[in-house]
């Protein structure tokens, strides 16, 4: 088998070392939300579904992190994969649910982003948050036809999420919506134990109201 030329080899090395620069280039530009920088290096060739080292897509990356000059960035790259995942099945409409951020919520949506999906959904997510957007999430999500009740893989439902976990605005907007306060996760627990487990008396009742809502009403005789 005939040698390459040393300069081809050197050529190849070059090449190797300089696609690894540009990757750590563009992690690195994630992290620092510098969208100028982003840009450039898609302009220049670099796929906008990069994983880094972990295995986590460029995209969930930037918004776990609230790089959202990133995102932006990113969601402007023909060939992006919204619904690309982490390792713990993670979406990018996950991750701008959890942080509350409605501007890339709402991009990812008019990119086909799936509101519904099996297991923890972007619902769950937005449940969940603590954000001053949490309950502007939860209605941009219902209004896209998110699942009220979705299951978790362990059958917690984005009320339970809200009512231990979130914010009172997007739980009341839940049980608003009609979200059924009588589900049952795999341990038996329903919206009102999560409540009572975390020690939130609000909560508590507005789960309660909305048992009492749904019992039948007794005829006067």
């Amino acid at each position: 088998m005939a040698r390459r030329p040393l300069v081809a080899l050197l050529a190849l090395g070059a090449a190797g070392c300089a696609h690894a620069g540009a990757h750590e280039d563009f992690f690195r530009a994630i992290e620092l939300d510098n969208s100028r920088q982003i840009t450039e290096l898609l302009r220049r060739g670099m796929d906008a579904n990069t994983r880094n080292a972990k295995g986590e897509p460029a995209l969930v990356l930037a918004l776990h992190g609230e790089s959202y000059q990133a995102a932006a960035a990113l969601l402007q790259a023909p060939r992006l994969d919204v619904n690309a995942r982490n390792a713990k099945g993670e979406t990018p409409l996950m991750m701008a649910a959890l942080r509350g951020h409605l501007p890339s919520a709402r991009a990812l949506l008019a990119r086909g982003a799936d509101v519904n999906q099996e297991g923890w959904t972007p619902l769950h997510y937005a449940a969940s948050s603590t954000s001053d957007d949490a309950s502007a999430m939860v209605a941009l999500l219902l209004g896209h036809h998110a699942y009220i009740d979705a299951a978790s893989p362990n059958g917690t439902t984005p009320l339970m999420m809200a009512v231990r976990y979130g914010s009172a605005p997007a739980a009341r907007l839940l049980v608003q919506e009609g979200a059924d306060p009588t589900t049952r996760n795999d341990l038996r627990l329903t919206a009102l134990d999560f409540a009572r487990q975390a020690g939130r008396d609000d909560m508590v009742e507005l789960v309660a109201q909305s048992l009492r809502r749904r019992q039948p009403q007794r005829g006067r005789w």
